[in-house]
C-alpha cells in the first residue's frame, strides 16, 4: 500500500486556480482556490499590504507576538478600489497596486506609476513534513536586475545580502566570525532596493526560517518556515528610511530609556567580590573617566541561582547598591533563564508548585544543563508564568535598588544540546504549540517579562533591561548587544555592521562588547573600538575574565587618555544621543543609518557599509585596522564639516579623513544645529548651567531638533516635555537662526552658547532684535570659534558676515 502521508512529504504543493473571492470587510479579501487554499489580503495601509496564505481547515486565530492587536489601529488606507478582471483581480490604494492571478494565485505588487516591486516567481508553495505535521511553508519571488537587499537582523555578513542565504534559529555562538550562522537573534525582516525603490518584507513566522537572496539562484528570492503560515507584509517605502519607520511602527518601537543608560557602562565576567567591584568604580572616578553603570555578572549570585546573593562575596548588597549610587553608579545584574532543581530553593518550589516550568510532551518537566546544573526553565508564553517572574524582581529592583537587569543565556541555549527538544511544549498566551514555534520568540518572552518587572518596581523611574535574543517587536521590550564577539579586528569591522544592520531592521538600542569578549585586545584595538563604541546606542566595555583586563585603564596611560577623551566626546553628545532615541521611539527611524539610507538615489553607496549616520546629522566610519592614520570613506552628496578641523567637504566623492588615535573620522552635516553639555562623570552628577548649540553653515536653509524631557520619569507622558525645532538659514552676507519651541518642560540651564561653524569674519550678531556680544570660545578639539550667548527661548540669532570680509576658508577634510 502506497503511503500518501510519506509520499506528499516529498512532493511541492501549489494553489489551484482561484473559483471565488469574498471581500470580508473594506479591507480585508479573501481568495479561495479549488484545492481549498485560501488567500487573505489585508490592506493595512496605503503602503503596507499583509498577505496570508492558508492549506487547509479553518482560518487560524490571528496573533502575534511581533505585531500587538493594536499596532494597526493607527493604519487607515486612503482608498481602496478592487476590481475582478478576466484573469485577475487588481487592487488598488493611494500608493500600491497589487495583483492576484486567478489561475495560480500569484500576485504582483507595483507603485502607482506602473514600476514591479514584487513580483512571484512560484509564489506561495508548500511541502508536507510527515515527521511533524506541519507544512513546510514556502514563498519565492523573481530578482529584478540591479536589486539589493539589506536587513535581518544581527546576521555578520556584508551589509548587502544579495547572494547569501541565511536562517533564523536563536543559538549561542560563542566566538562566532563573519559569515556564522545562525546567531542570537531572530528577525524577519529585510529590504529590498530596486530602480531607487525600496519596500521591505516581514515573514511574521516563528518557526525556524531561512531566507535567500539570489544565492542558490540567481534570479530568485525566496523565504520558508518549517511551519506555521505564509504570513508576511509588505511594507512599501518608497525610502529605505521609510520602510524601517513603518515596520519599528508596525512591530512597535520602544518607550524613551532613561538618560543614564546612554552612558557608558562597565562590565566584566565577573566583577566579584564586593571589594573588586568598588575597586573599578573608584578606578573610573579617580581617573575621571565618566560612567554611568556597573554590571555583575552570574558569579554575584549564590550557586548561580537567579534572583540570590552570594553571602561570601556580597555580604550587604542593600548597602553596596547604595554607596555605588552616592558615587553615581547604578547596578546592573544578570538573569539567566535557567532555574537550579535544588528543594531548598524559594524561586525552584515556587515554579515546581505552581507549575510555572516548562514540559515535555508526554509531561515530564525540561530539563537541562546550564551554569546552576541541572536546571527547569519557566515558559514565559503563558500569561501566568511572565506575572509571577515580574513579581520576583521586588527584591532586587525595589529592595535592594538595582537599576537594571540583563537577560542572557536566553535563545534558549542549553549546555552540550544547544536548546530545547522540539517536543518541549508551551502555552504560547492560549496558542499551545511545540519549541519548532516557541523557540526562536523564547527570549523575547523572558525580555517582556523581566521588562515588566524592573517596570512595576523601578517605578517612577524608567525601567532598563538587556537581552542577547529576541524576535521581530523585541525592542519593545530590551536594549541588546551582539553576543559572545572576539577581540579582532575583524570583530570591530563586525560590530559596525551588526549594529547598523539591527538599527534598521527595528532595534536600534544596541551595542557590542567593546575589546571583545573572546581573547584579549590590544590597546591600539580597544582605543578604536571604544571609538566606535561612543556612536551606538548601547555602550558598554564588556570581556571574559578568562582574557585578562579590559577596564579603559588595562592598557597603559595613553589608551587610558583616549578611552576618557571617546566616553567625554559620547557624554557631550548625550542631548543628540537622546534626541535621536526619541525620534525612534516616536517615529520609528533608525538611530544608525547605513549610507545607502543617506542617499539611496546614489549607486556608489549600494555596496559600501563601513560608513553610518547616527541620527539625522553626523556621519561616522571607523577605522578598522591596525597602524593607520586615516581612512579613505565616502561623503554622501550635499555639504560637510570634518568634526575635529572644521573643514568644509562636498559629498558625492571619497575623501581622505586623517585619524590618529586622537579621532575617529567624524563629520557633521552643513546646516546642522547639534547640541552638546559639559563633561559630567554620570548623569545627574549637577545641574547643567549652559548647553551649547554648534551651529554649521549652510548656504540655504536646514532643519534640526532637539528633545528634552529630564530624562527619567514619565511626567512627558503628560506634556513635560519640550521639542525644539532649529532651522538654519545660510547665505553669503549671514546666518539666521530660528527656533520654534513646542512644549512646557523648563530645563535646568537659561542660555545656549551658540558657537559659529563655517562662517568667516568679521562678524556681528543680534539675538531677538538686539545686538549681542560676539566672544571666542575654544572647543574640546582645540579650535577656537565666534560665539554667541542667547537666552533658551530665544526665537532668532542673526549673524551677519562684514563687507570686508574674506573668501572662505579651502575646502579640505
Amino acid at each position: 500500500m502506497v503511503n500518501d502521508l510519506a509520499a506528499k512529504s516529498h512532493q511541492e504543493h501549489y494553489p489551484g486556480e482561484v473559483i471565488r473571492f469574498d471581500q470580508l470587510d473594506d479591507h480585508r479579501f479573501l481568495f479561495n482556490c479549488q484545492n481549498g487554499v485560501r488567500l487573505l489580503l489585508h490592506v493595512l495601509s496605503d503602503k503596507i499590504l499583509r498577505f496570508r496564505y492558508l492549506t487547509d481547515g479553518p482560518l487560524n486565530p490571528d496573533f502575534s507576538y511581533a505585531v500587538p492587536a493594536d499596532a494597526t489601529t493607527r493604519l487607515a488606507p486612503a482608498l481602496v478600489e478592487f476590481r475582478e478582471k478576466p484573469d485577475h483581480y487588481r487592487l488598488t490604494t493611494a500608493r500600491l497596486i497589487c495583483i492576484i492571478q486567478k489561475e495560480t494565485l500569484k500576485t504582483r505588487v507595483l507603485d502607482r506609476s506602473g514600476t514591479v516591486l514584487s513580483d512571484d516567481e512560484k509564489g506561495f508553495h508548500w511541502e508536507y513534513d510527515y515527521d511533524t505535521g506541519n507544512d513546510i511553508v514556502k514563498m519565492s519571488k523573481q530578482v529584478p536586475p540591479g536589486v539589493h537587499y539589506y536587513g535581518l537582523g544581527d546576521k555578520p555578513d556584508n551589509m548587502n545580502l544579495r547572494g547569501k542565504r541565511f536562517t533564523n534559529w536563536g543559538s549561542d555562538t560563542y566566538g562566532y566570525v563573519k559569515g556564522s550562522d545562525p546567531l542570537y537573534k531572530n528577525i524577519p525582516f529585510y529590504h529590498v532596493l530596486h530602480q531607487k525603490i525600496a519596500h521591505g518584507i516581514f515573514f511574521d513566522n516563528t518557526f525556524k526560517a531561512s531566507f535567500d537572496f539570489a544565492a542558490e539562484r540567481a534570479d530568485v528570492t525566496s523565504f520558508w518556515a518549517q511551519g506555521g503560515e505564509l504570513n508576511y507584509y509588505f511594507i512599501y517605502g518608497p525610502t529605505l528610511l521609510e520602510v524601517t519607520q513603518e515596520y519599528t511602527l508596525l512591530t512597535c518601537p520602544p518607550e524613551l530609556p532613561p538618560l543614564w543608560t546612554l552612558g557608558y557602562h562597565q562590565c566584566k565576567w565577573s566583577y566579584f567580590p564586593e571589594s573588586n567591584v568598588k575597586e573599578i568604580t573608584s578606578g573610573l572616578r579617580d581617573r575621571k573617566i565618566p560612567c554611568d553603570a556597573i554590571y555583575l555578572d552570574i558569579d554575584y549570585m549564590e550557586g548561580y541561582r537567579c534572583f540570590t546573593w552570594s553571602k561570601q562575596h556580597f555580604p550587604d548588597p542593600k548597602r553596596l547598591v547604595q554607596e555605588l549610587a552616592d558615587d553615581g553608579f547604578k547596578m546592573v545584574v544578570i538573569i539567566d533563564p535557567g532555574i537550579k532543581i535544588d528543594p531548598e530553593y524559594s524561586v525552584y518550589k515556587e515554579g515546581i508548585e505552581n507549575d510555572y516550568f516548562c514540559r515535555r510532551a508526554d509531561g515530564p518537566l525540561m530539563k537541562g544543563s546550564v551554569w546552576p546544573g541541572l536546571c527547569n526553565f519557566p515558559d514565559f508564553t503563558a500569561p501566568r508564568v511572565r506575572t509571577w517572574w515580574a513579581g520576583l524582581f521586588k527584591e532586587l529592583i525595589q529592595d535592594i535598588g538595582v537599576k537594571g537587569v540583563w537577560n542572557d543565556m536566553n535563545e534558549p541555549a542549553v549546555f552540550e544540546k544547544g536548546t530545547f527538544p522540539p517536543d518541549v511544549r508551551f502555552e504560547y498566551d492560549g496558542h499551545w504549540a511545540s519549541h519548532q514555534k516557541a523557540h526562536n520568540i523564547y527570549g523575547m518572552q523572558m525580555a517582556r517579562a523581566t521588562n515588566d518587572g524592573v517596570k512595576q518596581f523601578c517605578y517612577p523611574n524608567r525601567p532598563f533591561t538587556i537581552t542577547r535574543s529576541t524576535y521581530s517587536g523585541g525592542q519593545r521590550y530590551s536594549s541588546g548587544w551582539t553576543g559572545d564577539n572576539i577581540a579582532s579586528w575583524e570583530h570591530l569591522w563586525l560590530a559596525n555592521i551588526q549594529c547598523q544592520r539591527l538599527s534598521i531592521s527595528g532595534f536600534s538600542f544596541i551595542g557590542s562588547d567593546i575589546g571583545g569578549f573572546v581573547d584579549t585586545p590590544t590597546g591600539e584595538l580597544y582605543a578604536r573600538w571604544i571609538a566606535l563604541g561612543a556612536f551606538h546606542p548601547f555602550f558598554r566595555t564588556h570581556s571574559s575574565g578568562d582574557h585578562g583586563d579590559q577596564e579603559p585603564w588595562s592598557f597603559g596611560d595613553e589608551v587610558t587618555d583616549l578611552a576618557r577623551h571617546f566616553i567625554e566626546l559620547r557624554y557631550r553628545l548625550l542631548p543628540y544621543m537622546y534626541t535621536t532615541f526619541w525620534q525612534y521611539a516616536t517615529q520609528g527611524t533608525p538611530m544608525l543609518r547605513p549610507l545607502t539610507f543617506l542617499d539611496q538615489h546614489d549607486t556608489e553607496t549600494y555596496l559600501r557599509m563601513a560608513e553610518f549616520g547616527l541620527g539625522d546629522n553626523l556621519l561616522v566610519c571607523p577605522i578598522t585596522q591596525p597602524g593607520a592614520e586615516g581612512r579613505w570613506m565616502y561623503l554622501p552628496r550635499g555639504d560637510w564639516f570634518y568634526y575635529w578641523t572644521d573643514a568644509p567637504t562636498s559629498g558625492g566623492a571619497e575623501v581622505w579623513a586623517t585619524a590618529d588615535l586622537t579621532r575617529i573620522p567624524l563629520f557633521v552635516k552643513a546646516g546642522a544645529v547639534l547640541p552638546m553639555q559639559p563633561v559630567l562623570q554620570y548623569v545627574g552628577e549637577r545641574a547643567i548651567e549652559q548647553l551649547t548649540l554648534h551651529v554649521y553653515y549652510k548656504n540655504g536653509t536646514a532643519e534640526s531638533v532637539h528633545y528634552d524631557d529630564g530624562g527619567e520619569g514619565y511626567a512627558y507622558q503628560d506634556g513635560q516635555r519640550t521639542v525644539r525645532r532649529f532651522t538654519v538659514a545660510g547665505s553669503p552676507q549671514e546666518l539666521v537662526l530660528t527656533q520654534a519651541i513646542e512644549g512646557s518642560y523648563q530645563p535646568s540651564y537659561a542660555t545656549y552658547r551658540v558657537v559659529l561653524h563655517g562662517l568667516p569674519g568679521p562678524l556681528t550678531a543680534q539675538a531677538d532684535g538686539q545686538d549681542a556680544e560676539l566672544t571666542t570660545a575654544t572647543l574640546e578639539t582645540g579650535l577656537t570659534l565666534p560665539s554667541v550667548i542667547a537666552p533658551v527661548g530665544f526665537g532668532e540669532v542673526r549673524v551677519s558676515v562684514a563687507p570686508a570680509a574674506g573668501e572662505k576658508a579651502e575646502v579640505a577634510a
